[in-house]
């Protein structure tokens, strides 16, 4: 099982970024996946979700109607479209494997794998 996150770089306010994580060793549709992110001296927060099954979608507050979370099935890959980016979205971005129906979606020990961290950097 590998996640692979890509996507990063460095953007100025307002900008646009998407990430990708694509997975191999398993297929993406019998499982939810997560977007979590953490900036230098802060905990790892949960971004986004889109549930296994039905496609169901959850964002964090400080993300929400700026960031968009997709799945393409026949990819096995998950995006995240990150619209209107501000200085403080800045932080690396992980990828993550949970289970296809997670009610507390946002906590990190509800997930089994990790992709390896795409850094996201926003200039002011």
């Amino acid at each position: 099982v590998q996640l692979q996150a890509s996507g990063g770089g460095l953007v100025q306010a307002g900008g646009s970024l998407r990430l990708s994580c694509a997975a191999s060793g398993f297929h993406l549709g019998y499982y939810g996946i997560g977007w979590f992110r953490q900036a230098p001296g802060k905990e790892r927060e949960g971004v986004s979700y889109i549930r296994g099954s039905s496609s169901s979608t959850y964002y964090a507050d400080s993300v929400k109607g700026r960031f968009t979370i997709s799945r393409d099935n026949a990819k096995n890959t998950v995006y995240l479209q990150m619209n209107s980016l501000k200085p403080e979205d800045t932080a690396v971005y992980y990828c993550a494997r949970g289970q296809p129906v997670l009610s507390a979606w946002y906590t990190s020990r509800m997930y089994d794998y990790w992709g390896q961290g795409t850094q996201v950097t926003v200039s002011s």
